[in-house]
């Protein structure tokens, strides 16, 4: 497999990746409550091809990915996962929400502390190993 094609398979999971996520937040808006079993599973297991992109990503000799169409590709891979970040973090503040709602009848969503957008860069450069 080539670089190119290894960050074309990884961009394609970002992408439903990125989907999942809008159905998730969707969900969550929609029915204020944990989504169901088959959307937390198809989760599990876009989580799980991850891990196998990102290791197809690491084995691939950094010197034979150079050029300007890998590193545009890379950049709007990078992109992606930025925006899958944000709204991971969206969800978790609205499950957060949902469930001290339901477990103390009413709280006031001022009192729900989210991360700040620092952390979420750190934590993408962090796990980031491809350049």
């Amino acid at each position: 497999m080539t670089p190119m094609q290894a960050l074309q398979q990884h961009q394609d999971l970002c992408n439903e990746l990125h989907q999942l996520a809008l159905e998730e937040n969707s969900f969550l808006q929609q029915h204020r409550r944990v989504p169901d079993a088959a959307l937390l599973d198809k989760k599990k297991g876009l989580l799980a091809r991850l891990d196998e992109t990102l290791a197809a990503l690491r084995a691939q000799p950094r010197n034979s990915a150079e050029g300007a169409p890998f590193r545009a590709a890379l950049d709007k891979t990078r992109a992606r996962i930025l925006q899958i970040l944000q709204l991971d973090r969206e969800n978790e503040q609205l499950l957060l929400r949902y469930s001290l709602a339901g477990a103390s009848g009413s709280v006031a969503a001022s009192t729900v502390a989210s991360p700040s957008p620092s952390i979420l860069q750190k934590i993408y450069q962090r796990h980031s190993s491809v350049t």
